[in-house]
């Protein structure tokens, strides 16, 4: 089996006048946290974009299990086995946790229209497999005391656990998380540390994330990937990319050490 699930080579996008992403390549690694950092603007999110196919490279390719995704809807990026969280949190507001949960199984039903007006018996085999899975998150990410809970009446800390939770219930292969952290207090982040750990160790799904909390970065990632102006600076472990000359620098200036970058929010 070939290591790399993901593969970017070359991408570049540019909106109008402006080049946001120059000519970026990395491979994601089976079962690794593979992370993105960089100072505002950098074009993290635009990577991630570019991946969901939100928005279209200029130029470059982007392979998932050695499938180009380049010409593909965001749909079918779903239905091959990538499911992605957002910096700001897209949940149905009036909807139970379980509902939202449930709306993350769609892609996984296998049923059609007819089966699922009718309530055949495989629609009804399908419903029983949603709800277990479900359920299994749930308990996975210790949200049992909210399944009844409208979102809208959650603390935000308790949405982003459940926008991630209904990520899960896709049953992806590769996990995209933008700014897991974003907002948490930090009992709140080291619970999200905790489980990112468990998303990779005990379900085996690899994950790509962007994250500014570098605390958490070096806490759970494998590799990091450091970029600044749209361009590649620096990739490696954390420790070598903290250390690493351009990085101090575009983030703290030539005069920078690297003892303030490991404080620092990037």
């Amino acid at each position: 089996m070939n290591d790399i699930l993901l593969s970017a080579k070359d991408l570049s996008v540019r909106f109008g006048g402006l080049l946001a992403v120059n000519k970026v390549s990395f491979d994601v690694k089976r079962g690794e946290v593979f992370t993105l950092i960089g100072p505002n603007g950098a074009g993290k999110t635009t990577v991630f974009n570019l991946i969901s196919r939100f928005y279209q490279p200029t130029s470059g390719q982007i392979d998932f299990e050695g499938q180009n995704l380049i010409h593909l809807a965001t749909h079918e990026i779903a239905a091959l086995g990538i499911a992605r969280t957002f910096q700001n949190i897209e949940l149905f507001e009036n909807a139970t946790v379980l509902q939202n949960l449930l709306v993350g199984r769609h892609v996984r039903r296998g049923i059609g229209f007819w089966q699922s007006a009718f309530f055949t018996p495989k629609a009804r085999t399908n419903e029983i497999e949603a709800r277990k899975k479900v359920e299994d998150v749930i308990d996975l990410l210790d949200l049992q005391h909210h399944r009844d809970s409208l979102v809208a009446g959650l603390p935000y800390g308790v949405r982003k656990v459940v926008e991630l939770a209904r990520a899960l219930c896709m049953e992806p292969k590769l996990l995209l998380l933008d700014e897991p952290s974003s907002g948490l207090n930090v009992e709140e982040t080291d619970d999200m540390a905790f489980w990112i750990q468990d998303i990779k160790e005990e379900l085996g799904i690899t994950v790509l994330m962007v994250e500014h909390d570098m605390s958490l970065v070096s806490r759970v990632s494998d590799r990091v990937l450091a970029m600044n102006q749209g361009e590649v600076l620096a990739m490696g472990t954390p420790k070598e990319v903290q250390a690493h000359p351009a990085v101090i620098e575009a983030y703290l200036g030539a005069a920078g050490d690297e003892a303030l970058l490991r404080r620092s929010v990037a």
